[in-house]
């Protein structure tokens, strides 16, 4: 069995250089002492010149190698000398691997300040680009929707069917609670002031004109928006970072058609089918205050019919339709748009979110200008 031992000694000679005189084996079994001494040795000393005298040294593993660099660099890093002899050549070439460039320190400059022009120059680029890239997606969807009016038997509709169970059919539930919800928090919040009035009666009305032109095709699209919009993004967004989408480009099949139409085909022709299921749902829920108050449910159901009209019925059916377009097409736009990286497909969901919640506030607001100038 070899000497498993390994020794150290230092000493200053008469030029003031720290000498370290190191013998047998440098290993991880036998280096702690060793490593200790000639750390205090040279944080004691802090030496100008440090020499260390290997020519004992039988053999030296990883750990003696990163003793010695790490002597070398606390030589370098104080810009002190260092010098190695009599290390045999077979381990000065293990040493020469980690040259002392390796360990330099990486300079770290501070972030700098904001600069508003900057920024603002840089957002307004953004906007711009993005404005770019949804002109050409509205181009090609329009052509592909009209390619789709032309030749209907072109279109998969058995996908167009799967893509409306899976974001509208199976979002019946959830729709059914907040509408339900809806509808009851505003029967209850209008009762208070209207009662006091004596025409509890009229909350029918407040409830019929509030839900078919406003709240049911609203409460409708911000519910797909949170849950069919961010699929669409994360589908797609998935397709493009696994690069399928590059791969459809190069087989010639255009990836609007062949994704994108099936998704907006059946977001939009089933957003309408479920605003009319919450819109029911939303005057059933207002009529559980009024039965509270001793009103007969055929008074509750001829007043809704008579406050109401097939004009207000339409216009949130047209605005169902409206937002269920937009909602499909950019969450699809936000899925093609989406980079590479592990958060691609969660930045595209989140920017489809957003963009779509903000498109619906923008498109009902215009509608309410264009529907009071049409005095409807």
């Amino acid at each position: 069995m070899p000497d498993q031992t390994a020794t150290l000694k230092s000493r200053t000679d008469q030029q003031g250089r720290l000498i370290l005189e190191m013998s047998g084996r440098l290993e991880s079994s036998s280096l702690g002492d060793i490593w200790r001494t000639a750390q205090d040795a040279v944080n004691r000393e802090k030496p100008a010149d440090l020499v260390i005298d290997a020519s004992d040294v039988e053999y030296a593993d990883g750990s003696g190698m990163a003793l010695l660099v790490d002597l070398r660099w606390q030589q370098i890093d104080r810009n002190a000398n260092f010098e190695l002899h009599g290390l045999s050549e077979k381990l000065q070439e293990l040493l020469e691997l980690h040259a002392p460039p390796d360990f330099e320190k990486p300079e770290v400059t501070g972030a700098e300040p904001p600069r508003i022009p900057e920024e603002l120059g840089r957002m307004a680029c953004d906007i711009w680009t993005d404005f770019k890239h949804t002109v050409t997606f509205v181009g090609e969807l329009a052509a592909a929707l009209a390619y789709a009016i032309l030749h209907p038997r072109c279109i998969c509709w058995r996908d167009v069917l799967l893509v409306g169970e899976k974001s509208a059919v199976n979002a019946l539930p959830i729709i059914a609670l907040i509408s339900f919800l809806v509808g009851l928090i505003m029967a209850f919040q209008a009762a208070i002031p209207m009662g006091q009035f004596g025409v509890e009666i009229y909350v029918a009305d407040l409830i019929a004109l509030s839900i078919l032109r406003e709240l049911g095709p609203l409460m409708t699209a911000l519910t797909l928006a949170g849950r069919s919009c961010s699929s669409f993004a994360a589908e797609i967004g998935t397709m493009k970072v696994n690069e399928e989408i590059d791969a459809l480009s190069t087989m010639g099949i255009d990836p609007v058609r062949y994704l994108v139409l099936v998704r907006v085909l059946g977001a939009t022709i089933l957003t309408p089918l479920l605003t009319v299921f919450a819109d029911l749902v939303a005057v059933s829920g207002g009529s559980i205050v009024l039965l509270a108050m001793d009103y007969p449910l055929i008074t509750y159901v001829n007043q809704v019919l008579s406050a109401a009209n097939w004009i207000d019925f339409s216009q949130g059916i047209f605005k169902a339709f409206v937002f269920g377009l937009l909602l499909s097409a950019i969450g699809c736009l936000r899925g093609l748009q989406a980079g590479t990286g592990p958060s691609a497909v969660g930045d595209a969901a989140t920017r489809a979110v957003v963009s779509g919640i903000i498109l619906i506030v923008i498109a009902d607001g215009f509608f309410a200008v264009i529907f009071y100038y049409l005095g409807i």
